[in-house]
């Protein structure tokens, strides 16, 4: 008896150590294939195909770990016709050694032509399919072919793909020239029929058009004009999606005016110049960041609906070529507090006026706080709030301080400096 418990130990234990032995499947960094980007185009000649770009990134390039004659690249791209993009892995394997993975994979892009077209919202469902791709990936739409984007991108110092991607996407993110589109908030926002979702929108090809001096923002990727040696690569303002397929293009200035007008994201700061209101030959810098929450006052239940919107704004002047001294004289001060306001009242009520009167919905987010005024689920779809929005009397209103004026405050007197 004392011998068959002691087999049976045994036998415990040898099970118990086949449990625990997860490693059987494990795979090393230098046998995997890891994909940062998947691009998406239309395929030609056939509607029932896609055709499919991987941006591969090997990451030892550029590291520690890299031998220094290794040779390897620090990138490869394929691009091939496939029927999604979750079943492709398999067709690139045939040529790519490697076991491909999408473990790293951060960013699917989208063409415009493909985006603008009624068919997309079939395939980038797909994404909802496969448990690899995780829901926080960024969805990037290009003005060209992705396959021709992701071979024209070549950043200079950044050696890696993915760190180039992943510092060019927060720097956007923080000053306010692109949006943060996620995945998932495509989804959500789709899926409610509500509002307009933005994506980032990006190219590497340059447009003949020019930026205007007197409004530097007013542009989108392409239009963005420079000499010099580096990469051609643009992420300027953003695409605009309504029911899940791309409508428009919004420049660096309206997209600014989105991120301030959304009570659900938190804005960086940004650049803006304004006319000198004491001297039309110059204009002033000014540095404007959100000085606390957005304010939303919304009656909705009325014949005619109504929203106030308060917008919290501080103001940091960082140039002052006329020399004007605001330091001093508060009448001087209050004029351009009084000048700041005005411009960005009429620049946020222009773009709301633009959303209403032609997209007839808006990318600001509302829609989540005008549920609150509903009671019942049945009354706010009964409402139908895309429907109802460009109805709506919607009042913006400037909330503005005044904050520093540079590191330097106090300015010389000109006559002193030229005697």
């Amino acid at each position: 008896m004392k011998r068959r418990k002691k087999w049976d130990k045994l036998l415990f234990l040898f099970f118990t150590l086949l449990i625990l032995a997860g490693c059987w499947d494990q795979k090393e960094v230098e046998e995997l294939a890891y994909v940062i980007a998947i691009g998406i185009d239309k395929a030609e000649d056939n509607d029932n195909l896609v055709s499919i770009t991987y941006l591969i990134s090997n990451p030892e390039a550029g590291s520690a770990a890299e031998s220094s004659n290794s040779g390897e690249p620090a990138r490869e791209i394929i691009t091939f016709d496939a029927a999604d993009f979750i079943s492709s892995r398999s067709l690139a394997n045939t040529v790519i050694a490697k076991q491909i993975t999408y473990d790293l994979l951060r960013m699917i892009l989208v063409s415009e032509e493909f985006a603008r077209d009624d068919q997309f919202i079939r395939w980038i469902y797909d994404a909802t399919k496969s448990m690899e791709i995780r829901r926080d990936v960024t969805l990037i739409t290009t003005k060209e072919n992705t396959s021709t984007f992701l071979q024209n991108n070549t950043p200079l110092l950044e050696t890696r793909p993915h760190e180039y991607f992943e510092k060019i996407l927060d720097t956007g993110d923080e000053i306010g020239s692109s949006p943060p589109s996620e995945l998932n908030t495509f989804f959500r926002i789709t899926e409610a029929d509500a509002d307009l979702f933005l994506s980032k929108y990006a190219t590497t090809e340059k447009e003949n058009d020019r930026q205007s001096k007197e409004d530097p923002d007013n542009i989108t990727s392409g239009q963005f004009h420079f000499k010099g040696e580096t990469n051609n690569t643009q992420f300027v303002g953003s695409a605009v999606f309504k029911e899940g397929k791309m409508i428009d293009t919004l420049t660096i200035e309206e997209t600014r005016m989105a991120y301030l007008l959304n009570p659900t994201l938190k804005s960086g700061y940004f650049l803006a110049t304004f006319e000198d209101p004491f001297d039309e030959n110059y204009r002033i810098v000014s540095r404007i960041e959100a000085d606390g929450p957005l304010k939303l006052k919304m009656d909705l239940k009325s014949n005619t609906p109504s929203i106030k919107v308060t917008v919290p704004l501080l103001f940091e002047v960082v140039s002052n070529h006329s020399m004007t001294d605001y330091t001093r004289n508060l009448d001087k001060r209050d004029k351009l507090k009084e000048t700041l306001k005005e411009y960005m009242d009429k620049k946020l009520e222009d773009f709301i006026k633009k959303t209403q009167e032609e997209y007839m919905a808006n990318p600001f987010g509302w829609s989540l706080s005008a549920r609150k005024q509903f009671s019942t689920i049945s009354a706010w779809e009964n409402f139908d709030w895309m429907k109802r929005y460009p109805e709506i009397k919607v009042d913006v209103a400037v909330q503005a301080r005044l904050g520093k004026f540079g590191r330097q405050s106090d300015l010389p007197r000109l006559e002193e400096v030229k005697d």
